[in-house]
């Protein structure tokens, strides 16, 4: 069967822009990767042709990522800093419950509960001391002291009792925790409790430390809010961040170089069969 006129012209088009396209590729790129990669694509090899990434949008959503993971791990620091307030504030509240109670034993030999003289009496009031005493010393934080200052001057918390919290890339922020064990505890004494002008001393003494423990307490309390809020602000900004170069550059955000070539080929040749006319 003898072809049509119409049907000579259509494989002798399609024939030409075959040829035209195969001579554009050898002409840009020769034998390199990317000419076999076009290649592949323009002649339906079995090959996977490569991938690329925008660089430029590769690099704003690298640094922005890099934002995001800084500002996750200054929040983890921060975290940290508040978990150390908390376990000093709770050390503290018992310190505190000790005094009270110790005041409470002053307060009954007062009015004739208890008896100051009593060894038992005696040994309650010294093992409340010993309490506080041992609390000090034990206060710690993955192996910062946090309330004995004779346990202060190494690499994790100086000799005023500052920890370096970094809250950013650019630097962070110092902690403070105070040195209790400075206190006057030799100071409180089992034996001072049967006579009444030993015992106001005493009473005196708990109460002072009772002011000072408190005061402390109150700060500690204050500062553990503070650096939770301050760490739940960093999550969300570090949030932020991720949201914003997932927006800039997805994760899957590559193009196709056969894509782009066979646009840019279609754009110059048009298409294998021309649709047009």
């Amino acid at each position: 069967m003898a072809l049509s006129e119409s049907q000579k012209t259509f494989i002798l088009d399609y024939s030409t822009r075959l040829l035209q396209q195969d001579i554009l590729t050898n002409s840009l790129f020769g034998s390199s990767s990317v000419g076999r990669d076009l290649r592949s694509l323009v002649l339906g090899d079995a090959r996977t042709a490569t991938t690329f990434t925008n660089p430029f949008e590769q690099a704003i959503s690298g640094t922005l990522r890099a934002d995001a993971g800084a500002t996750r791990q200054a929040s983890r620091n921060v975290g940290e800093a508040a978990s150390m307030m908390g376990v000093a504030r709770t050390d503290m509240a018992t310190i505190v419950d000790a005094l009270n109670d110790m005041e409470d034993i002053i307060d009954k030999i007062d009015t004739g509960e208890l008896d100051g003289s009593s060894a038992v009496v005696q040994a309650d009031y010294d093992a409340l001391k010993e309490k506080i005493t041992g609390t000090i010393s034990n206060s710690d934080f993955n192996g910062i002291a946090l309330l004995d200052g004779t346990k202060w001057g190494t690499s994790q918390i100086d000799a005023n009792g500052n920890v370096f919290i970094q809250s950013s890339k650019e630097g962070g922020f110092n902690i403070t925790f105070h040195n209790v064990e400075a206190e006057n505890w030799a100071g409180l004494d089992k034996t001072k409790l049967e006579l009444p002008a030993d015992r106001a001393d005493q009473l005196a003494l708990v109460q002072s430390l009772q002011s000072d423990m408190n005061a402390i307490l109150d700060v500690y309390e204050g500062k553990e809010d503070s650096l939770k809020s301050q760490e739940l602000h960093l999550q969300s900004q570090s949030q932020i961040l991720d949201k914003a170069a997932q927006l800039r550059m997805p994760e899957s955000g590559t193009a196709d170089l056969e894509k782009l070539i066979a646009d840019l080929v279609a754009k110059n040749l048009g298409d294998i069969i021309n649709t047009v006319g």
